[in-house]
């Protein structure tokens, strides 16, 4: 008993198991985390280390250079890069493919952990995270108000917000940007302090003596033990400016409201956040690993609907960005593909078949091979992405080849005079190794991209594993389903008359080429020719660029700017950009000063994002970088450097337009 015969003759057997793989495909495929693309960032961990006050040279020798020497013995690394600006220093460790972000991440973590008594005491802990593919926020909520300052809006934000867009199914955090935190800023008189003879120092160490919250330990009785709780006095702003600092030989105090100006303020003033001409805060949505994109900016947008209604009348919430929008799209599209592909190769097959029953076999057993996929993406950890479903359509074709071939062999016994169940089985016999043999020479021909290494080994290795699931699935459907369907359905018709025509036609025309053999010369010559000189013409790129509808533009003034000048500067160019907003054709203009909020104290950049109304208009982005252009001589010695709308790859080493205006 051959393979297929033990199918043919337990056709209940084979359905069920038919329908198991169905069942078990729509499972995986809706446990499958959907995203844009495959994740192929590298195992990156980053070192943030801030020193207020200190310059470039002092944090490169007092934290860059002793973080570095502590980390150079991990195991894995592949190279370390860093930059020491004025109070702040950052590293980047770009660890080996096959290493485990995880692991890294701890392996620093545990380094660094050893050498904090090393660094300066005024430096802040360096903190240490993880870039990957999903630390990028997909979705921004921007918050706005016309009579509470960015102070109050960020507190607001952080109290009634961000614990509620949190415990979304599917956020892993929710990240502030252009936020001001609230603290306490003491503004101190040097002439003061001269007069009195108080140094900052003794201020500091005051506040850090007396403004202190310690265990009083508790009270004990028979029936009862109380925590004894020691409260600071300094609450408001007041006992902090009756806070003595001196006492005078005449029996008089001096008190830090004496030598300071003391008020509620933010933690940095030298920030701004604008969206549409007005000051406002970001919400960003980041989402787990392991969530649906498009679940999550779902659920978000269903909640953005409510907080909206909530909201006091003094503040409004806006949606800004939302990367769910192209990927859906492109997921649309991709998918329509993939019916249509399947479509079409319905509509060939009755061309040729030229009749309905033996049509029905192959339109059941594609979708089936296809579904039963998604069993194999679940298994390895992999995603729902263009790539996976890009392999899905280049395999359509594939994965209908054998159950054809077992189809005609089938139904070329039915015509000989045999009956369906023999013909079945000794049709399903004789074609059983050529069918083995066809799967394994296309799995051996992507089994090697599996193995690569690098960007594009973690790229295509989802394409490769998918089309490999795909022919698997495709052999045992054609081995199994198909001859016991062929069994059942097939009738006997005589399709010769409809193919003899094109037999003769197909023999005459190769009976010409096998005599003037010349002809190939001039035919594949050619062709070869010119495919090696376009090949050369052709530019080449890692992916193709994509209209996100969003561009970034980069304005970097003279070094050591101030916070004032790059203000204005940037003012300018929301003046000419705030037009777009205005006969709505962008949907918001966003700028912020310095381009980072990491507490660098470089503030001679900034940075604009303007989010278009319809992501697939390419032609507004060169409308726009007239308008840069137009206004050059209105700003002083500033570089403008304009990132197109990226998309896979681009991240690292996108195309840019610079120039320089003066």
């Amino acid at each position: 008993m051959n393979f297929s015969e033990f199918f043919i003759k337990k056709p209940v057997f084979c359905s069920v198991l038919s329908i198991f793989l169905i069942m078990v495909g729509f499972l995986s495929l809706d446990k499958l985390p959907l995203r844009q693309f495959p994740d192929i960032e590298r195992s990156e961990i980053t070192i943030d280390t801030l020193y207020p006050g200190a310059s470039s040279e002092i944090v490169e020798t007092k934290v860059t250079e002793i973080i570095e020497g502590q980390i150079s013995g991990i195991d894995g690394i592949e190279s370390i890069s860093s930059v020491s600006r004025d109070g702040r220093s950052k590293i980047t460790i770009e660890f080996k493919a096959d290493k485990e972000i995880n692991e890294a991440a701890n392996d620093v973590r545990d380094s660094v952990s050893r050498i904090l008594e090393n660094l300066p005491k005024d430096s802040n802990p360096p903190e240490i995270s993880k870039i990957d593919s999903d630390s990028s926020a997909v979705m921004w909520l921007n918050l706005t108000s016309n009579d509470i300052n960015q102070l109050e809006l960020t507190d607001y934000a952080d109290r009634f917000l961000v614990d509620r867009l949190s415990v979304i199914p599917g956020v892993a955090k929710v990240r502030i940007s252009g936020g001001k935190k609230k603290s306490l800023r003491i503004w101190v008189d040097p002439l003061l302090l001269s007069q009195f003879g108080i140094s900052v120092t003794e201020i500091e160490q005051k506040l850090l003596t007396e403004n202190v919250e310690i265990p009083a330990g508790r009270i004990e009785s028979r029936f009862r033990d109380y925590t004894v709780k020691l409260e600071s006095n300094y609450k408001t702003v007041e006992d902090f400016r009756n806070l003595v600092l001196k006492k005078e030989n005449n029996f008089s105090f001096v008190r830090l409201g004496d030598v300071a100006k003391i008020e509620i303020g933010p933690e940095e003033t030298r920030q701004i956040f604008r969206g549409n001409g007005e000051e406002m805060v970001g919400l960003g949505i980041l989402k787990q690993k392991t969530a649906n994109l498009i679940d999550v900016t779902d659920r978000v947008k269903q909640e953005f609907i409510n907080i909206k209604d909530e909201l006091p009348d003094n503040i409004n919430i806006y949606q800004s960005y939302d990367t769910s929008l192209f990927v859906s799209e492109a997921l649309k599209e991709v998918i329509f593909t993939l019916c249509f592909a399947v479509l079409l190769v319905t509509i060939i097959i009755l061309i040729f078949l030229r009749d309905i029953k033996s049509t029905i076999i192959p339109v059941i057993t594609v979708p089936i091979s296809i579904l039963s996929t998604f069993i194999f993406l679940n298994f390895f950890g992999f995603s729902l992405n263009l790539i996976t479903l890009l392999a899905l359509v280049l395999c359509t074709g594939l994965v209908i080849d054998d159950s054809i071939v077992m189809l005609e062999n089938i139904h070329k016994k039915i015509e000989n005079g045999s009956s369906r169940l023999s013909a079945a089985i000794e049709g399903s016999k004789e074609v059983l190794f050529a069918i083995l043999s066809t799967s394994v020479v296309l799995i051996s021909i992507f089994m090697p991209i599996i193995f690569l290494q690098g960007d594009t080994a973690k790229l295509f290795e989802e394409l490769a594993v998918t089309i490999i699931g795909a022919i698997f699935f495709s052999t045992i459907i054609s081995l199994s389903l198909t001859p016991m369907l062929c069994s059942k359905l097939l009738s006997n018709v005589n399709r010769k008359k409809y193919s003899k025509k094109f037999e003769e036609k197909y023999i005459l025309i190769l009976n010409f080429f096998l005599k003037k053999r010349i002809i190939y010369l001039f035919i594949f010559i050619p062709i070869i020719s010119l495919s090696i000189f376009f090949y050369k013409k052709i530019s080449k790129e890692f992916a193709p660029q994509e209209d996100r509808g969003v561009f970034i533009m980069v304005m970097e003034s003279p070094e050591g700017s101030t916070f004032e000048n790059t203000v204005q500067q940037m003012l300018k160019l929301e003046d000419k950009l705030i037009k777009f907003n205005e006969n709505e054709e962008a949907k918001r203009i966003l700028l912020r000063v310095p381009r980072s909020f990491s507490g660098t104290e470089n503030f001679s950049d900034g940075l604009g994002i303007i989010v278009l109304n319809h992501w697939d208009e390419r032609r507004k982005i060169w409308k726009i970088i007239e308008e840069f252009k137009a206004i050059s001589n209105e700003i002083t010695d500033s570089k403008v450097i304009i990132f197109p709308p990226r998309g896979l790859g681009q991240r690292r080493s996108g195309q840019q337009l610079q120039f320089v205006l003066s």
